[in-house]
């Protein structure tokens, strides 16, 4: 009997270590969720500091064939050089995350993206493709630490819609 009970009780210890895991990688998912959703907010508004927050300090961006851009100020510099403009309108659209977390301080993601730039007056772009991102935790939070936009389908429209 005091075989079984000790048995039982390092079953439940292991289980319960299990379970924290498994709540742990659930929550990180989340959090990651959200950071990419903050990402699309800001960039679509225009808030350039909570944008920066994204970042970490030292990561790369590449926007298909606009280049790569490296570290968070060069990252953000870039982004408003190109929509800063108030003649130019954004809605990003991100979707089908596949989420992995690699260990306690690493995360990948691919999302799959749909997004509207309107730069009046009168020229519009709608376009497809997705993002591959690396995520880091620092300071007890997830930002990007590298990430990689891929477009498979632009339509360019000018004139009135």
């Amino acid at each position: 009997m005091k075989y079984r009970k000790s048995a039982i009780r390092r079953y439940a210890t292991a289980e319960s270590a299990s379970l924290e895991s498994r709540i742990r990688t659930l929550e990180d998912i989340e959090e990651i969720r959200k950071l990419k959703a903050k990402y699309w907010r800001c960039l679509d508004r225009k808030l350039w500091d909570e944008l920066a927050d994204c970042f970490t300090e030292d990561a790369v961006a590449e926007y298909s064939q606009d280049g790569s851009r490296e570290g968070r100020e060069a990252i953000i510099g870039f982004l408003k050089d190109i929509l800063a403009k108030e003649a130019v309108i954004t809605a990003h659209g991100g979707h089908n995350a596949e989420i992995e977390i690699l260990d306690e301080n690493t995360a990948r993601a691919t999302w799959a993206l749909n997004d509207l730039v309107i730069m009046q007056p009168g020229t519009r772009m709608e376009g497809w493709g997705y993002y591959e991102d690396i995520y880091a935790r620092q300071d007890g939070r997830w930002r990007k630490k590298r990430s990689r936009l891929v477009r498979y389908f632009e339509e360019l429209g000018i004139g009135k819609r």
